[in-house]
């Protein structure tokens, strides 16, 4: 097999790899969050919020929604800048590196924020209300702990 064929096939599965990653990655950032539904549901449902907290709660989830669908796009585009990188580089190398880099600060950011969101709910509720909150965030982030 002549080296230049061998490079074309290695760079055809480079870029098959880079394409399953992105995919991957948009399945794992679009795919709806188990967790949160359940807390959104807990909140709406059975907490029995009044006028003021749901007016409060809702501005507070509008204003995430946009930050969040901010920080799903950046993701897309790390996604992106990631695939370019093992197309270009056939390796784990400086592009890559820091393409990963970035991908990893994008989502640090999304789950700071996703944080801050469900702190800024939280000081909307009674104090009862919270510990009720408070077992289902616990719930949601030990349930793979388990």
């Amino acid at each position: 097999m002549t080296s230049t064929r061998r490079v074309a096939i290695i760079g055809l599965i480079a870029f098959v790899a880079a394409v399953a990653g992105v995919f991957f990655g948009r399945l794992l950032v679009d795919a709806p969050k188990k967790d949160e539904t359940e807390l959104h549901a807990l909140l709406h449902r059975e907490l029995t919020l009044s006028a003021e907290q749901e007016k409060k709660i809702h501005a507070i989830e509008a204003q995430f929604a946009d930050r969040r669908e901010a920080l799903e796009l950046e993701m897309r585009a790390s996604n992106i800048r990631l695939a370019q990188a093992i197309e270009a580089e056939h390796g784990y190398g400086p592009r890559v590196t820091k393409a990963i880099d970035e991908t990893h600060e994008v989502m640090g950011e999304l789950q700071k924020e996703t944080l801050r969101h469900l702190f800024a709910m939280r000081g909307v509720l009674d104090h009862e209300q919270a510990a009720m909150f408070d077992k289902v965030v616990v719930k949601a982030l030990t349930a793979d702990a388990r």
